[in-house]
C-alpha cells in the first residue's frame, strides 16, 4: 500500500532533523571556540587543514548513500515490497563497509604525501589520526538511509546528537591534555581530529539499538504473502542502482569540504608565495577559518530540509502528483530564503563583536563580513539540490557544484595575492552564488514552479532590512551604555553581541509577520509553531495567504 506523506508530515520530519542539526551545529560552533582558545590560531589551523580532507573522503564513502537508500526504501515501501527494502539495506551495508576500508587505507598510507602537498609535513600525524573514523561511519550511513526512507527521522537525529556530543568532548579533552602536557599544537590537533572516530562509534551504537527494536517489530507486522508478490532484485542490480543515485549525490555533497579543501591547499601556500613567512601564513589561514562554523551554522535548516525533501518529493513523483511537488518545492525554497537571508545579513552586521566574543580579538573581521554572505547561497543551494535529487535529477546538482568549485579555485588564485584572506572569502561567496543560480534555474525548468518575485524576494528583503536597522541601532546603543560599565574587553563585546543577536531574532520575527512574508497557511504546516496561530490571528499579525 502506498504511504502518502502530507505537507505536515514532511515538515515534521524536517523539524526533527532540523532540531538535531541545530544542536549538532551549536556544538560544532561551541567547541571551536574553546579549542581555538586552548590551541591558538596555529592549533586551529592544524584542525581546519586536516578535517576538510577527512570530510571529503567521508562524503565520497558515504554522503550520497543515505539519500540514495532512503529514496529506494521509500519507493519500495510505497509499493509494499518489504523484503525488497530489507535487501536494499543488506546490500548497502556491505557496499559501504567496503568503501570505508578503501578510503581508510588510502588516507592512512598517503598521509605523508598529502601533508607535503599542503606545505607542512607535521600534518601527517593528524591526517592518520582522523582516518580511523572511516571504518565506522559508512555502515552508519546505510542505517540512517534505511530509517529516513521510512520517514522515521528520530534515529538519525538522536545518533547525530550522540555522535557530535562525544566527538566534541573528545576534541576538548585531548586538545587540553596535549597542550598542557606537551604544548604541541600538532599533537593537540591530532587528538582533536581523533574525536571523529569516538563520535562515530557512539552514533553507530545508538543506531544499532534502534535497528534491533525495529527488527523485532517487523517480525510481527510483515505480511509475507503480500511482500513476496514482488520479483527479487539481484544484489548486482541493487548495487548499480544505489551507486547510480549515490555517486552523483556524493559529488554534489562534496562542495563544502572541497571548497574548504581547496583552501587547505591554496590559502597558506599562496600567502607564502606573496611574501608571508610560513608560520604567519598558517596563522592567517587559521584566522580565515574562524568564519566557517558560523557559515555552516546558518545552513542547518536547509540541510535538514534537504534530507526530508528527497524521499518526500520522490514519493510524490512516483504518484505523478506534480501539484504536490510544486507546493513542497515552493514552500521549501521560500522558508530557506527566509532563514538564509537574515542569517547572512545579521552576521555581517554583528561580525566584529561576534568575532571578539568567540575568538578573543577582531583579527579577520573583514573576511568574516564577506564570508557571511555565503549563507544566502549555500542554504538555497542545499535545498534546491534536494528538490532535484528527489526528482531523480541527481547529476545536475553535482555538475553545478563542480562548476562552483572550479570558480573557487580559480578565484583563489586571483584574489588571495591581492586581498589576502578576504580574497578567499570573496571567492567562496561567488562560487556558491554560481552553483546556486544553476540549481535554481534547473528547479524552475523541471517543476514549473512559479517563483513570485514579491513573496520570494521583496517581502523577506524588506523584513531583513528592518531587522538590520534595528540591530545596528541596538548594537551602537549597547556599546555606548556598557563601555564604562564592563572593564573586560571580551566580556564587553560578548554582551553587545548577545543583545544584538537576540534583538535581531525578535525584530526579524515581527518584521516577517508585518511584511506578510510568512502567512497563516505556512504556519499551520509547521509542527509546534501552528499552536500559536490563533493568538497571532487575534492580534491581526497573520495574513491568510
Amino acid at each position: 500500500m502506498s504511504k502518502k506523506v502530507d505537507g505536515s508530515t514532511f515538515l515534521k520530519g524536517a523539524a526533527i532533523l532540523g532540531l538535531a542539526s541545530l544542536f549538532s551545529k551549536m556544538l560544532g560552533l561551541i567547541y571551536r571556540i574553546p579549542y581555538q582558545n586552548i590551541t591558538g590560531d596555529l592549533g586551529y589551523y592544524v584542525y581546519t587543514q586536516v578535517y576538510p580532507l577527512y570530510g571529503t573522503l567521508l562524503i565520497l564513502a558515504t554522503a550520497g548513500f543515505p539519500i540514495a537508500i532512503s529514496k529506494m526504501v521509500s519507493e519500495k515501501l510505497a509499493l509494499g515490497d518489504v523484503y525488497g527494502v530489507r535487501k536494499v539495506f543488506r546490500v548497502s551495508v556491505v557496499t559501504l563497509v567496503f568503501t570505508g576500508l578503501i578510503t581508510f587505507a588510502g588516507l592512512y598510507s598517503a598521509a605523508d604525501w598529502i601533508a607535503l602537498k599542503m606545505g607542512n609535513h607535521q600534518l601527517a600525524l593528524p591526517i592518520r589520526s582522523v582516518s580511523f573514523a572511516l571504518l565506522i561511519v559508512p555502515p552508519m550511513a546505510a542505517m540512517r538511509g534505511y530509517f529516513q526512507g521510512h520517514q522515521n527521522m528520530a534515529p538519525t537525529a538522536i545518533s547525530q546528537i550522540s555522535e557530535q556530543f562525544v566527538r566534541v568532548a573528545t576534541i576538548i579533552f585531548l586538545a587540553y591534555w596535549f597542550m598542557n602536557t606537551t604544548g604541541n599544537e600538532y599533537l593537540a590537533g591530532a587528538g582533536a581530529v581523533f574525536g571523529a572516530f569516538t563520535g562515530a562509534l557512539t552514533g553507530f551504537l545508538v543506531l544499532l539499538v534502534f535497528w534491533r527494536h525495529n527488527k523485532k517489530a517487523q517480525v510481527i507486522t510483515v505480511d509475507a504473502d503480500a511482500a513476496r508478490r514482488f520479483p527479487e532484485e539481484s544484489s548486482l542490480s541493487l548495487i548499480k542502482r544505489i551507486l547510480y543515485y549515490a555517486i552523483p549525490i556524493c559529488f554534489g555533497a562534496l562542495v563544502l569540504p572541497l571548497l574548504q579543501l581547496s583552501d587547505s591547499f591554496t590559502v597558506a601556500n599562496l600567502l607564502v608565495k606573496t611574501g608571508y613567512p610560513a608560520e604567519e601564513a598558517n596563522i592567517l589561514k587559521g584566522i580565515f577559518d574562524r568564519g566557517q562554523p558560523l557559515v555552516s551554522f546558518g545552513a542547518f535548516f536547509a540541510t535538514a530540509l534537504s534530507l526530508s525533501l528527497v524521499p518526500a518529493i520522490s514519493e510524490a513523483n512516483a504518484r505523478r502528483a506534480y501539484a504536490t511537488i510544486q507546493n513542497r518545492a515552493e514552500l521549501a525554497l521560500r522558508l530557506t530564503l527566509m532563514i538564509g537571508l537574515p542569517t547572512s545579513i545579521g552576521l555581517a552586521v554583528v561580525a566584529e563583536p561576534v568575532n571578539i566574543m568567540l575568538y578573543q580579538n577582531n583579527e579577520g573581521t573583514l573576511a568574516l563580513i564577506v564570508l557571511s554572505f555565503t549563507t544566502i547561497f549555500s542554504t538555497l543551494g542545499i535545498t534546491s539540490a534536494g528538490i532535484l535529487q528527489g526528482l531523480g535529477k541527481v547529476i545536475l546538482p553535482a555538475r553545478n557544484l563542480l562548476v562552483g568549485v572550479l570558480f573557487k579555485v580559480g578565484l583563489n588564485m586571483i584574489f588571495i595575492p591581492i586581498l589576502g584572506i578576504t580574497g578567499a572569502s570573496l571567492a567562496t561567496v561567488i562560487a556558491y552564488a554560481v552553483a546556486t543560480a544553476l540549481n535554481l534555474r534547473a528547479v524552475v525548468r523541471y517543476t514549473n514552479i512559479k517563483i513570485r518575485f514579491q513573496s520570494f524576494f521583496i517581502k523577506p528583503l524588506l523584513a531583513v532590512l528592518m531587522m538590520a536597522i534595528v540591530v545596528l541601532a541596538v548594537e551602537r546603543l549597547s556599546m555606548n551604555i556598557f563601555v564604562d560599565v564592563i572593564s573586560s574587553y571580551r566580556l564587553y563585546f560578548s554582551v553587545v553581541a548577545f543583545i544584538s543577536v537576540l534583538t535581531g531574532a525578535i525584530a526579524y520575527g515581527i518584521a516577517l509577520l508585518i511584511s506578510g512574508s510568512i502567512t497563516k497557511t505556512d504556519m499551520q504546516l509547521i509542527p509546534k509553531v501552528n499552536k500559536i496561530v490563533p493568538l497571532l490571528s487575534k492580534l491581526h499579525l497573520l495574513r491568510e495567504k
